[in-house]
């Protein structure tokens, strides 16, 4: 018996990975995030299979299911949304399951920055404008922010920034952001990035703020900012200059 985390993906059902979708359908059991995980990515699972949502459940209630599908030698699908490495609470799951020396497997998934920006159709590294992507979050009721890990600290660099959960401080985030940053620097908002319902708002620190208020968003939005959501001026990456030897590409004869 073996229990495998799964990140679906972003919340397009055909963003799920191949890996994903073939552990669904052969696991009798099936947990997922049902506020986050979309009702089509259940279809993979077997007819007959378990399907619990978490959504209501503390860790304990999660944990005894864990415990029960052990003691019955089921597998177990754990869905969660986007990718694992990031804001799953996959680490004290994980670590329930060690404790009770349970096997468990982690199967990447598309995060959700990544399906932002190709909502926004940008790269977001770009060559001396740009070449970190920091993803954080603001202070929450989950949990507080380390002290080293303010969005002042953070944005000192000037890397591009993926703020997670905190569409509903904005206006804090561009207020601690607009003198690091300058007030025309590029921001956007992407609710619920590859979803049927997704929405792009794009702007600047000047305004993003305000746009989300004449649109209003609640959750399930990132907000990023950086220069290179809006320039067109960079240089073009070496990679592909036809001047830039490399041990892929031989010299034509």
């Amino acid at each position: 018996m073996t229990v495998h985390f799964i990140g679906a993906g972003p919340g397009a059902p055909d963003l799920l990975t191949l890996r994903g979708r073939d552990l669904i359908a052969r696991c009798p059991v099936c947990l997922y995030a049902g506020s986050l995980v979309p009702a089509a990515v259940l279809a993979h699972a077997p007819a007959d299979a378990r399907i619990v949502d978490t959504a209501p459940l503390s860790l304990e209630e999660i944990v005894a299911e864990f415990r029960a599908a052990h003691a019955a030698g089921q597998d177990v699908a754990r869905l969660h949304s986007g990718d694992l490495s990031v804001y799953s609470a996959l680490g004290e799951q994980v670590r329930a399951l060690k404790d009770l020396a349970i096997p468990y497997t982690i199967t990447p998934g598309v995060p959700a920055f990544a399906a932002a920006a190709a909502a926004l159709g940008r790269e977001l590294t770009l060559p001396e404008v740009s070449q970190t992507l920091v993803i954080t979050r603001t202070s929450g009721r989950a949990s507080a922010m380390p002290a080293g890990e303010t969005l002042e600290v953070l944005g000192a660099s000037g890397a591009t920034l993926a703020i997670h959960l905190s569409i509903h401080v904005i206006d804090e985030v561009v207020a601690r952001l607009t003198p690091l940053y300058g007030a025309d620097c590029p921001a956007a908002v992407v609710y619920r990035a590859s979803w049927p319902d997704e929405r792009v708002l794009r702007g600047t620190l000047a305004d993003i703020a305000q746009q989300v208020a004449v649109n209003p968003i609640e959750r399930t939005a990132l907000i990023l900012v950086g220069k290179t959501l809006g320039t067109e001026d960079f240089r073009a990456s070496a990679l592909y200059d036809a001047g830039y030897q490399r041990r892929y590409r031989g010299r034509k004869m």
